[in-house]
């Protein structure tokens, strides 16, 4: 009963301060003009956290027990040289997708 009482504690608490967090940027900032400066930074977010997520899968996979995996290191430079050609981020995915099935089926 106290291990339940705890684990909803922490949820609770863990709500409660995301919230806060959330509310940290939304509340505070409405009514007011972002300054340019700060739009100008919020530009890169999207572009600087997708290879955030996406490196450690490509260096150190799970799958492979986190060694270097050719195939996984070729369909990530894919997918860089279609987004380069294109600039379509669905052709780069696509890109990226295929060769990866083709990559794991050669290695």
């Amino acid at each position: 009963m106290r291990d339940d009482l705890t684990i909803w504690s922490v949820i609770v608490a863990l709500g409660i301060i995301t919230y806060l967090i959330r509310f940290s940027f939304i509340g505070f900032m409405s009514g007011r003009e972002t300054p340019p400066w700060a739009l100008r930074l919020l530009r890169f977010v999207p572009v600087s956290v997708l290879p955030a997520l996406v490196a450690p899968a490509i260096v150190w996979p799970q799958a492979t027990g986190g060694e270097m995996d050719p195939a996984r290191l070729l369909a990530a430079l894919a997918t860089l040289a279609a987004g380069a050609w294109s600039r379509s981020a669905p052709l780069a995915f696509l890109a990226g997708l295929g060769a990866l099935a083709i990559f794991l089926n050669i290695f």
